[in-house]
């Protein structure tokens, strides 16, 4: 029978109802002619491109030629040979928001605000009097609008230059009397996020402050953290709060928000101390659509797919155990997916053909449910044995530590081993020349767990191979099993399906 592997994140408060962790890997539908409506491939790694000061990078912008980057305290320019340029130094050290008009970039670092002319090479913080800080900041038809710290107010700057404030060009978003945490321009429409509500403006092109409210554009469901509002799929996508609680995560539809994360994301997202630290960027790879959404204080990172309408989980493994994914901001420059490390200063590109973060394990995990929805009638069950459908044969060029051989001798000597390679004393065995999986099961709901069974998924053309394991036991306690596999060899990771081969008792 076939055991459904497939599918997305779906870890709910009681593992006993469903435990269906998906870590470094994400579904993809197969439209037609497919082995299978689906298979399960692995997240991209990161491949080093370039180190940007000191690190972290708070934000990065791509804008004419160049990509642009805030890492520790300074903007550093970027060509397309990854080379790196100081511009000046900017305060503070959270996440800052970025935006150009096509000759100036706006840096807005709450407190402080800066301005890089691209045409005069002029870096320089803003000094107008009038300048109350900026804590995010948009673009629309030739004006920067940008929200002022802990008020209701957002301000423009003068036309086409970001260094000039007037003291009237402002406005305040009072739909509802929350202060304003972030704000994005969409569709030439500045969406202002309140605390517990959102309300949209438009440029009406009014003599004293051009901007106005759109008549019905408003909802009572406000952002709980300024940085986790992007752009994706021709909508916005943030973390959200109201007057009733907090967690959710909504896409626009329309000016409404549509709720897209799921009740087992919501459960996780509402366990944390703190959410308001959250951080979000968006890529497209593939034809898939990510918004990639981080919590740095619970130490994790949450990602949805728009094209599968699923999530699932990016991370790095460090001393044993999961952390949040090294990427913090985005842009697409160069004909490459960047992203900013939020631990160094270094930028990486998303590559599908790489397996590791930048050079650190990316272990990848999938646990399901033994049996489909609704079949399990409590009988005892015999598991003979279970077959990973995978692609296997996808070892990498090299030795693997199981072909050397250990000797005692004084000489340097070639052995041969039954696999057929020649090994020097001592060579250093190649991780994934011999690729393993790892099973591992539990028999109470994913409370506790069976010992590891490893099993090989192929070296280099072994594209025969098959990834099975027999003589599984009999489920006992609550007659119930989750299987779960995982694996850290930097190599590539298809799964297709499971069949599982068993027998139910009366018992």
């Amino acid at each position: 029978m076939k055991s459904p592997i497939l599918g997305s994140f779906s870890a709910v408060r009681s593992p006993n109802a469903a435990d269906n962790q998906l870590i470094n890997l994400f579904p993809e539908m197969i439209p037609e002619a497919g082995k299978e409506p689906a298979f399960l491939q692995r997240a991209p790694g990161l491949r080093f491109l370039a180190y940007v000061g000191n690190g972290p990078v708070r934000g990065l912008w791509t804008f004419g030629a160049y990509g642009y980057a805030v890492s520790g305290d300074k903007l550093y320019q970027i060509d397309n040979m990854w080379a790196v340029t100081e511009k000046g130094t900017v305060a503070g050290s959270g996440p800052v928001s970025m935006v150009d008009n096509g000759t100036q970039l706006f840096i807005a670092a709450g407190a402080t605000g800066y301005i890089y002319n691209a045409s005069t090479d002029v870096f320089a913080q803003i000094t107008d009097p009038d300048f109350p800080g900026a804590s995010t900041v948009g673009f629309i038809d030739g004006y920067f609008v940008f929200t002022e710290p802990n008020s209701q107010k957002f301000w423009v700057t003068a036309l086409l230059d970001g260094t000039s404030v007037d003291p009237l060009d402002f406005a305040s978003a009072e739909g509802s009397p929350d202060d304003l945490v972030s704000l994005i321009v969409d569709h030439r429409e500045v969406w202002l996020f309140g605390q517990t509500s959102v309300e949209v403006w438009y440029n009406a092109g009014l003599p004293d402050f051009p901007l106005s409210r759109i008549q019905g554009a408003f909802n009572e469901i406000g952002c709980a953290a300024r940085a986790s509002v992007a752009k994706l799929d021709n909508g916005v996508f943030w973390l959200g709060a109201d007057a009733r609680g907090r967690g959710i995560v909504y896409r626009s539809q329309g000016y409404n928000g549509q709720r897209i994360s799921t009740h087992a994301v919501e459960w996780q997202i509402q366990q944390y101390a703190d959410i308001s630290d959250a951080t979000a960027y968006t890529y497209q790879q593939d034809g898939h659509s990510f918004y990639v959404l981080n919590f740095p204080s619970a130490d994790i990172t949450w990602v949805y797919d728009v094209a599968t309408l699923s999530w699932h989980q990016r991370a790095g493994w460090l001393n044993n155990r999961y952390t949040r994914h090294r990427g913090d901001c985005q842009m697409a420059y160069n004909a490459e997916i960047v992203v900013g490390d939020y631990l160094a200063g270094a930028i990486y590109a998303y590559d599908p053909t790489v397996y590791t973060e930048a050079g650190t394990v990316q272990k990848w995990l999938r646990s399901w449910r033994a049996l489909p929805t609704g079949t399990n009638n409590l009988s005892r069950t015999t598991h003979h044995a279970l077959q990973l459908d995978c692609e296997s044969g996808v070892g990498l060029n090299g030795y693997a530590a199981s072909d050397i051989i250990s000797i005692t001798t004084e000489d340097s000597v070639s052995l041969e081993t039954e696999n057929g390679f020649l090994l020097d004393v001592g060579t250093t065995p190649t991780q994934g020349a011999d690729p393993q999986v790892m099973l591992r099961w539990s028999d109470d709901g994913g409370h506790t767990w069976s010992n590891e069974h490893w099993k090989s998924m192929g070296r280099i053309g072994e594209t025969g191979a098959r990834v099975i394991w027999r003589r599984l036991g009999m489920t006992m306690k609550l007659r119930d099993r989750v299987y779960e596999v995982s694996g850290t060899d930097p190599v590539k990771i298809a799964i297709m399906g499971a069949e599982l081969i068993m027998d139910r008792t009366n018992a």
